[in-house]
């Protein structure tokens, strides 16, 4: 196999690997693992509804050594880790850090509504489940326990293509709203089916993430890989019925090195605002030149985000972005927000920068691999509890009394 080849795959962007470890693993053996293959997917046995956690998480933070200890150390460190250096990756939380808050004398709140909405989607808060890919890693129940979690808590699970389960497996799940982040087959009339069933399954709005590309030091050293049997799923989910389980490993990987459009261009997304009425979302945007293109591409909202740091290493923060997007967007399209959201606190900064809704990544993959679907839903209620404590006490009753008034560096 080119290893050449095998650079140009953008990884878990579209098809899940990223580049010279996957060449390595492939030349070193037929179905190669993350660790081992019996590990790969964890055994489900964490805290289900009326059991005690081994130790009650209170913060998002709290759900990191609990899915540590549940997952292998590749699968653990390939959702941790950011890319190169992980400046970006540090600098997204940091940033947040830097931000203060201001809240006014005299505005008293003693009852909070967090309900918005999305896209003309009704929500009860302004925190959606971002898209992750191999969900099925950090729990058996992969993307259908975070579909469940969602629906329970009133908001929006945005799945990705490589979530590890099929579009119709995710749909069937839960009854809560869904939006589907497409990864685009190289295949147009493949990419096509899916965006049909997308909407025939009943997913409102389509996320199309351009940031792609990673290297990531973490997974070249622990030479991470997908198991033979998730890739093999993958593929098949996607609608690639010429795969089977006949394959080796190094054939899916060639496979799947050519299954995907990697270099997304004004074309396509002319082409996919013919194919569909649904919504449209473009994710990685930072700059107000890429506002303008989603503008006049006709596109319905954006995510600022630069891939929780897990793309091109040295990026800006995306909180630091915010405002300059916001502006150029104003008011034309709806404006989300991702990247380094770990407190309710973060989630009223973005919201007080523009953002009408946050999207969860990290945190969503740690509780889900510390609890399955009971750790996805006590992530997203103590987000919602934080949230409600940074609103009151900044004497806002509803979402939309967040006003850039509330940050000093937006007020200097």
């Amino acid at each position: 196999m080119d290893r050449r080849t095998f650079s140009q795959l953008l990884a878990f962007g579209a098809g899940m690997f990223s580049a010279s470890h996957v060449a390595a693993n492939a030349a070193a053996a037929d179905a190669p693992s993350v660790d081992n293959v019996d590990k790969a997917v964890p055994d489900g046995n964490g805290p289900v509804d009326g059991e005690a956690w081994p130790a009650s998480p209170v913060t998002i933070n709290d759900f990191i050594p609990l899915a540590q200890a549940k997952l292998p150390k590749a699968t653990f460190e390939y959702i941790t880790s950011g890319s190169e250096d992980e400046v970006t990756l540090r600098d997204n939380v940091d940033a947040f850090r830097r931000l203060r808050i201001l809240p006014p004398l005299l505005h008293g709140v003693q009852k909070t509504d967090l309900s918005t909405s999305v896209l003309g989607q009704k929500v009860s808060m302004p925190i959606l489940l971002a898209p992750v890919a191999a969900l099925r890693l950090f729990h058996p129940e992969g993307g259908r326990a975070s579909a469940r979690a969602a629906a329970i808590a009133g908001t929006i699970c945005v799945t990705s293509t490589s979530v590890g389960n099929s579009v119709e497996e995710v749909a069937a799940a839960g009854n809560g709203p869904k939006w589907f982040q497409l990864y685009v087959p190289s295949d147009r009339e493949l990419a096509k089916q899916l965006v049909k069933r997308a909407e025939a399954s009943g997913y409102k709005a389509l996320v199309v993430t351009v940031d792609l590309g990673e290297r990531k030091d973490a997974d070249l050293r622990n030479r991470f890989s997908l198991p033979k049997d998730m890739l093999l799923k993958h593929l098949r989910d996607i609608g690639h019925k010429q795969v089977s389980d006949r394959n080796t490993y190094e054939e899916l990987v060639a496979f799947n090195a050519k299954a995907w459009d990697v270099s997304l261009s004004v074309e396509f997304f002319q082409w996919l605002r013919r194919e569909t009425r649904l919504p449209i979302i473009l994710k990685g945007v930072l700059t107000k030149e890429a506002v303008q293109q989603a503008i006049d591409l006709k596109l319905d909202g954006i995510v600022v985000s630069n891939h929780g740091g897990r793309r091109l290493d040295g990026m800006p923060a995306a909180i630091d972005r915010l405002k300059e997007v916001v502006d150029a967007a104003d008011g034309r399209l709806e404006v989300l927000f991702d990247s380094g959201v770990r407190r309710g606190g973060d989630v009223l900064k973005a919201l007080a920068m523009g953002a009408k809704a946050v999207l969860i990544g990290r945190p969503q993959a740690w509780s889900l691999a510390a609890g399955g679907e009971t750790g996805v839903k006590l992530a997203l209620e103590i987000l919602r509890d934080e949230l409600t404590n940074a609103m009151i006490s900044s004497g806002c009753a509803t979402v939309d009394d967040i006003s850039p008034s509330l940050l000093l560096s937006a007020a200097t």
